[in-house]
C-alpha cells in the first residue's frame, strides 16, 4: 500500500530542506575548497543571482512614465466606478423618495463610502500589499505562500530563496516577531488553514470574473436607456450589439485600448463634474450639509429596515474598486494614486452632489436621475459621451479578469488557456482569447435574461462586496505575518473595514432571490472548475513524487549495452523538481533509445511575479557524467512569459554551457587541491581543454537537432476510490483536460520534433 500523500509531502519537504546534494562530502581541505565541494550544482547555479541593484527591487519609474501610466489608467481602470452615477440613485430609491431629507442621508452614505473604501482602504493601504507590482487576490495569496509554506503542492526548494525577488521577505524573516512566527508556524502546520486560504483565493478570483460579466451588462444598459423614445427590447438589443463589438476589440490589447479609451473617460469625468457643479449652484447648495455624517444616523432612524435594504443600491457607487488592485500589474501604485485622487474622486463626488441637489427640486425623477439632471442644450453630446463611457466601463473588469486568470494559471489553479502578452513596453498587459469570448457570451445571456439595471444591480452588489471581504481578510493576514504592523493598527483596519463591508453584504444578500443568486452561481461553477483542476494537479504531482526513480537508474542505463544513443538533444518535460519522473523508465522500456544529450526539464512556477532571466535556469549533471544526462529546473513567476521555442532552446543551451564551464572549473580545482599534484596555475589550461571538448559536443548536438519528449499521463482514480473521487477524476477532470489546451500547445512545442509518451497514473 502506498503511503499517504501527506506523509509523502512531509518527507519531501524535509528532503528539500537539506538541498539536492547527494554527493559524498570531502573532509576539510581548506575553507575555499571545502565550500566548493559542499555546494551542489543546483546550489551553484542558484548562487549566481543578479548583482544589479535595479534588480533587487522595482526601480521607481520616472515622473514622466508615472504620469503617462496615470493617464492610461483612466481609460482602463475607472470606467466602472466612473459610470456608477448612471444608476446609483435609481437603484437606492427603488420605491421613490418619501422624505427629502433621505436625499441628504443617502448622499452622505455615498460620500463616506467612497472616502472609506476606495480611497483609504484601497488607494492608501491595499495597493501597497502588491506582490512586486502585481495586485489581485492571487497576488495576495502568492505573497503569503512565499512567506509561509501554505501552498498545497509541495514543490518548495531552498534555492528559491536565493532569487532576487525573495530578498524582501528574507529581510523580514531575519528578526521575526513572536506573533508573526507563531502565526506562520500555525499556518504551515494546519492543512485546514491551507485549504481555507486556497478557497478564499479562488473565491475572490471567481467573484472578479463574475464582475467581468455583470459590469458590461449594467453599464451599457444604463447608458443606452437614455435614448428618448426607446424602451424594452430595443434597449436590450442595442446593448447586446455594443457588448459584442467591445469584446471583439479586446484582442488589440490593453495598451492600445487604454490609449483609445483614456481621452473618452477623461472627457466623461469633466462632463459629470461640470454638470454636477452646475446642478449644485442651480438647485440647492445646501446639500453640502451631507458632509456631516449625522445625516446618515438620521436616515437609518427614520427608515429602519428600508434604509438598511437601500444600502444594496448605495454600495454600487464603489463598483470597480477592486479593479484598481487587480489591474495594478498594468500600471503602478503612484500612477493609480495620482489618477484617482486628482481626477476620479473629485469628478464622481461632484456628480453625486449635483444629482442630490437636482433631486431636492425634482424628487419624482429619481428613476432617471442621471439623464433628467442634464441641462437640455448638452443632453445629446452628454448621451454620446455616456454611451462611450459605459462601453469603456467594462474594460476595467475585463482587464482585471485577464490578469487574475493569468496568475491562477501559473499556480496550477485553472485549466490551460492561451495567454497573449499584448505590450512589449509594459509587462502584465495580457489578453486571453478563450476567456474573452466566454465572458462575451455570458454578458449577452445576462443582458437578454435580466433586461433591466435594477435586476442586474441586485446581483452586482454581492460580487463587489464579497471580493472586498476576501481582500480585507488577506491584507490583515499580511499585516500580521509579513508587515508585522502594530496590533492596534491591525485591529483598527480589520475592525472598521470588515464591519462596514459585512453590513453592506447583509444588505445585498437580502435581494438574493431578486438576482443576487447570479454571482454566487457563477462563483460556484468557477470554484468547482478551479478546485477540481488544482486537486488533481496536486494528486498527480504527489503520485510522481511517490513513484520517482532513483538516480541509480541512470547508472544502470549507462551499463546497459542494449540502449542505443541517437544524435541530438532530448528534452524530457516533467513537473518533478527532484528525482527522475516515473514516465522516463516507461519510455525506455518501450523505446530503448536515448539522444546523445538528455535534459530533464521541469517548468516550475514560483510564487513571485517575475524571475530574472539570469536566475531562471538551475542545472545539475547526473552520474555517471560520461552518460551526459542533466536535470534542469526552469523557474517562472506568475507574470513571466514562456518564450517561443527557438528562443527558449537558445537560452536553455547557453545556460547549460555556462553551467558546464563553471562545473568543470570547480571540479578541477577540487581534484587538484585534493591530490596536491598539479599546481593551480596550470588549471586554466586543463580546464580550457575540458571545457572545449564539452562545448564542441553541445554545439554538435544542437546542430543535430533538439527533440521534445512529452509525458502524457492519463490520470484515473484507483479502483477502491469512492464514487465522488471517481467522478471528479475520471469524468470532470478528464473533460476539462480534453477541452482546454494541451501542455505542448501552451509551451508552443513544434509537432515535428515532439514525441508523446503515454502512461496511466492511478491516484
Amino acid at each position: 500500500m502506498a503511503p499517504p500523500a501527506t506523509d509523502i509531502a512531509s518527507e519531501y519537504q524535509q528532503e528539500m530542506e537539506s538541498g539536492f546534494s547527494d554527493k559524498p562530502q570531502l573532509q576539510h581541505i581548506g575553507s575555499n575548497i571545502k565550500d566548493l565541494r559542499h555546494m551542489d550544482s543546483l546550489h551553484v547555479e542558484a548562487g549566481n543571482v543578479s548583482t544589479d541593484p535595479s534588480h533587487r527591487a522595482a526601480a521607481p519609474g520616472s515622473w514622466q512614465r508615472t504620469m503617462h501610466l496615470a493617464f492610461q489608467s483612466i481609460g482602463v481602470i475607472y470606467g466602472d466606478i466612473g459610470t456608477s452615477p448612471l444608476y446609483v440613485y435609481s437603484s437606492t430609491f427603488t420605491e421613490g423618495i418619501k422624505n427629502k431629507d433621505d436625499i441628504l442621508g443617502v448622499l452622505s452614505l455615498i460620500i463616506y463610502t467612497i472616502i472609506l473604501i476606495p480611497i483609504i482602504k484601497y488607494v492608501f493601504i491595499v495597493l501597497w500589499a502588491n506582490d512586486h507590482g502585481d495586485g489581485g487576490t492571487f497576488a495576495l495569496y502568492s505573497k503569503i505562500c512565499r512567506y509561509a509554506r501554505v501552498s498545497l503542492i509541495p514543490n518548495h526548494q531552498p534555492e528559491d530563496r536565493n532569487l532576487s525577488n525573495y530578498e524582501e521577505l528574507e529581510g523580514t524573516q531575519s528578526s521575526p516577531l513572536g506573533r508573526s512566527k507563531f502565526i506562520k508556524n500555525k499556518l504551515e502546520s494546519s492543512t485546514f488553514a491551507k485549504i481555507i486560504l486556497f478557497l478564499g483565493a479562488i473565491l475572490g478570483t471567481s467573484m472578479v470574473i463574475g464582475d467581468g460579466v455583470l459590469t458590461p451588462s449594467i453599464s451599457v444598459l444604463s447608458a443606452v436607456g437614455g435614448i428618448k423614445g426607446l424602451h424594452g427590447d430595443s434597449i436590450v438589443y442595442i446593448s447586446v450589439a455594443i457588448l459584442v463589438v467591445l469584446f471583439c476589440a479586446q484582442r488589440f490589447g490593453t495598451d492600445k485600448v487604454g490609449y483609445t479609451f483614456a481621452p473618452a473617460i477623461s472627457l466623461w469625468f469633466l462632463f459629470i463634474a461640470g454638470i454636477g457643479f452646475y446642478n449644485l449652484i442651480t438647485y440647492d447648495v445646501s446639500v453640502l450639509r451631507a458632509f456631516n455624517p449625522r445625516y446618515i444616523v438620521d436616515y437609518f432612524r427614520r427608515n429602519g429596515k428600508t434604509g438598511w435594504v437601500s444600502m444594496g443600491g448605495v454600495v454600487l457607487c464603489i463598483t470597480g474598486t477592486e479593479a484598481m488592485f487587480a489591474d495594478l500589474g498594468h500600471f503602478n501604485v503612484r500612477a493609480i494614486q495620482i489618477s484617482f485622487t486628482t481626477m476620479v474622486f473629485p469628478a464622481i463626488s461632484l456628480a453625486y452632489i449635483g444629482q442630490g441637489a437636482y433631486l431636492t427640486r425634482f424628487p419624482e425623477n429619481v428613476s432617471n436621475t442621471f439623464y433628467a439632471s442634464i441641462p437640455k442644450p448638452i443632453y445629446w453630446p452628454m448621451f454620446v459621451v455616456a454611451v462611450s463611457a459605459a462601453i469603456i466601463a467594462s474594460q476595467a473588469m475585463i482587464s482585471g479578469t485577464f490578469a487574475i486568470i493569468s496568475q491562477s494559471l501559473s499556480l496550477g489553479c485553472f485549466p490551460r488557456v492561451k495567454v497573449i502578452h499584448t505590450s512589449a513596453k509594459y509587462e502584465g498587459q495580457v489578453y486571453i482569447p478563450e476567456i474573452n469570448y466566454l465572458l462575451m457570451i455570458a454578458c449577452v445571456v445576462v443582458t437578454l435574461a435580466f433586461k433591466t439595471t435594477t435586476s442586474i444591480g441586485n446581483a452586482y452588489g454581492i460580487a463587489v462586496v464579497a471580493v472586498m471581504l476576501i481582500t480585507t481578510s488577506m491584507v490583515t493576514l499580511i499585516m500580521l505575518v509579513i508587515w508585522k504592523t502594530s496590533i492596534w493598527l491591525i485591529a483598527l483596519f480589520f475592525g472598521v473595514f470588515i464591519s462596514v463591508e459585512l453590513i453592506y453584504f447583509s444588505s445585498v444578500l437580502f435581494k438574493f432571490t431578486q438576482g443576487g443568486y447570479l454571482p454566487l452561481a457563477f462563483a460556484a461553477v468557477l470554484m468547482t472548475v478551479m478546485g477540481i483542476w488544482h486537486y488533481v494537479h496536486k494528486q498527480r504531482y504527489l503520485y510522481e513524487l511517490r513513484h520517482k526513480v532513483s538516480s541509480d537508474y541512470v547508472k544502470h542505463l549507462a551499463s546497459d549495452a542494449s540502449i542505443n544513443r541517437l544524435p541530438g538533444i532530448g528534452l524530457l518535460y516533467a513537473e518533478l523538481v527532484q528525482g527522475i519522473p516515473p514516465i522516463f523508465p516507461h519510455f525506455v522500456r518501450n523505446v530503448p533509445s536515448l539522444h546523445s544529450l538528455i535534459i530533464f526539464v521541469s517548468i516550475k512556477s514560483i510564487p513571485i511575479s517575475r524571475v530574472l532571466p539570469e536566475e531562471r535556469f538551475l542545472f545539475r549533471q547526473m552520474e555517471p557524467k560520461e552518460y551526459r544526462v542533466f536535470r534542469c529546473v526552469v523557474r517562472y513567476g506568475y507574470n513571466d512569459v514562456i518564450k517561443e521555442t527557438h528562443e527558449f532552446e537558445s537560452q536553455l543551451l547557453e545556460n547549460l554551457k555556462a553551467f558546464i564551464q563553471r562545473e568543470n572549473y570547480n571540479n578541477l580545482m577540487i581534484e587538484s587541491a585534493v591530490a596536491e599534484e598539479e599546481p593551480l596555475e596550470q588549471l586554466p589550461v586543463v580546464e580550457c581543454e575540458e571545457r572545449l571538448s564539452w562545448m564542441q559536443f553541445v554545439d554538435r548536438a544542437m546542430v543535430e537537432g533538439v527533440f521534445y519528449l512529452i509525458g502524457e499521463a492519463e490520470v484515473v482514480a484507483r479502483r477502491d476510490s469512492n464514487l465522488l473521487r471517481k467522478f471528479v477524476i475520471n469524468m470532470a477532470y478528464s473533460f476539462l483536460r480534453k477541452n482546454f489546451r494541451q501542455a505542448e500547445e501552451t509551451l508552443a512545442i513544434p509537432r515535428d520534433r515532439m514525441l508523446r509518451v503515454g502512461m496511466t497514473y492511478e491516484i
